[in-house]
């Protein structure tokens, strides 16, 4: 059986410390997501990056 070849990141919010898992295929997207998901700590929608 074939590895998916797919990884986890940590999406982080830029308004506070909350974050998101998710996973991504580095080969279709080497650069880092950015993506405006829900931050429940500030009560609204916000960017949220790729973290190490």
């Amino acid at each position: 059986m074939a590895k998916s070849g797919r990884v986890n990141v940590k999406l982080r919010s830029t308004e506070s410390h909350h974050m998101y898992v998710t996973t991504k295929n580095p080969r279709t997207t080497p650069q880092r997501l950015e993506q405006r998901k829900y931050d429940p700590f500030v009560k609204k929608h916000v960017l949220y990056r790729e973290s190490k």
